[in-house]
């Protein structure tokens, strides 16, 4: 089988924070900016790997999702229990710098983990688990 990762999805709050995340701090492509019915989805990706795009999505467009689960994915979103992504850096220490340095939420500095990998842990905007750890 050939199979790859296309495409994750992770929910915004505000397209133009989110923007500012994924585009000015950590640096990804703005592969699609897609507007509909007051809504806006943001496709994003790593510059070098066009194959591989986090999809940045309003959590209210699914017309099957209900009043009530709408308002459990907003106060998961405020707790930062909703969403994440595991992304990975030559050197954790020195894009943990450049993160903090933009004014992103830092929830863990760099940390040497028992399972060996040292990594550390942002929140975006709309409250997504981001962590980077090294890449292999």
């Amino acid at each position: 089988m050939d199979i790859i990762i296309n495409a994750s999805f992770l929910p915004h709050d505000d397209p133009e924070a989110a923007l500012a995340f994924y585009r000015d701090a950590l640096g990804f492509e703005v592969r699609k900016d897609v507007g509909h019915g007051g809504m806006r989805w943001i496709t994003v990706g790593p510059p070098g790997q066009p194959e591989t795009s986090i999809v940045l999505y309003p959590p209210g467009a699914d017309p099957g999702v209900t009043e009530e689960e709408q308002r459990v994915i907003t106060e998961m979103m405020a707790k930062g229990t909703f969403g994440g992504i595991l992304l990975a850096a030559e050197d954790v220490d020195a894009t943990f710098d450049k993160l903090q340095a933009t004014g992103a939420e830092v929830m863990q500095e760099p940390t040497d983990q028992p399972y060996g990998v040292r990594d550390c842990a942002f929140r975006d905007p709309s409250g997504n688990m981001i962590r980077i750890s090294n890449r292999d």
